[in-house]
């Protein structure tokens, strides 16, 4: 790998160890969609050297507004450590910039090699959030960066699956105390989360990643992300789906 990339990668994987925000990447150097991909490899690599295991991936800017917003036509993917699922509780004072947001997430119970064998590998649906931590100063980023940083991946947590089915236009309500904060329809994520499921399959395929049995898929947000504030205890509710808590 180029030495600048790997730089970059030591410089994202310390600024979430040290919770310490960076200045963008972009910022200071020229970096294009692949090369902010090398260096999310390099960033995920590092902590699987630490021992942590593959268990998924995420998906980001799954809604139109938002591409529109980047001023890009594509989504784009994170990946997902066994150390980033979130049993009960999340510490915020390890965050930088603590932010969660409502997902729909999928199961996968076979591999899935090419786009046309997504759908028929989803072995079970859930509710589910994702918490978010930008790495960077000021919550500021072009999207090289975000991609760079593993599309902001900080933790995630899943309700109880269940059997496949038709989320096309689920409604999730995300709660913090009590308190309805955001609400919106699974539709929001590309007309039909399993549409980013096989965006999901299709990018891990271009870069060479089979997506395994076992793994989760974090379709993308359904409604803005909302900070996450320290001491609250925050639900997520989805029609059909059941619901999924978390405190910090």
């Amino acid at each position: 790998m180029n030495p600048r990339l790997e730089q970059f990668a030591e410089i994202l994987d310390e600024a979430t160890s040290r919770r310490r925000a960076v200045p963008r990447l972009t910022g200071t150097a020229e970096l294009d969609v692949p090369a902010a991909y090398e260096v999310q490899r390099a960033l995920i690599e590092r902590r699987l050297a630490r021992g942590e295991s593959l268990i998924g991936v995420k998906m980001g800017f799954t809604s139109r507004a938002k591409m529109v917003q980047m001023g890009i036509d594509d989504v784009i993917w994170g990946r997902l450590t066994d150390a980033m699922l979130i049993e009960s509780k999340v510490d915020t004072a390890g965050l930088i910039h603590p932010r969660i947001e409502p997902e729909i997430a999928f199961l996968l119970d076979r591999p899935v090699r090419t786009p046309a064998d997504a759908v028929a590998a989803v072995g079970g649906i859930a509710v589910g959030y994702e918490v978010l931590d930008s790495r960077y100063e000021g919550f500021s980023f072009a999207l090289e960066d975000v991609i760079a940083d593993n599309a902001s991946a900080a933790g995630f947590g899943l309700g109880p699956w269940h059997a496949p089915r038709d989320v096309r236009n689920v409604g999730l309500l995300l709660e913090i105390d009590g308190r309805p904060v955001a609400s919106g329809s699974s539709a929001a994520i590309l007309g039909d989360p399993v549409r980013s499921l096989v965006a999901a399959a299709r990018l891990a395929a271009a870069a060479g990643i089979e997506l395994r049995p076992g793994w989760v898929v974090l379709a993308g947000a359904a409604t803005a992300a909302v900070p996450l504030p320290a001491g609250a205890h925050v639900r997520v509710r989805a029609a059909g789906l059941g619901q999924v808590e978390v405190t910090t």
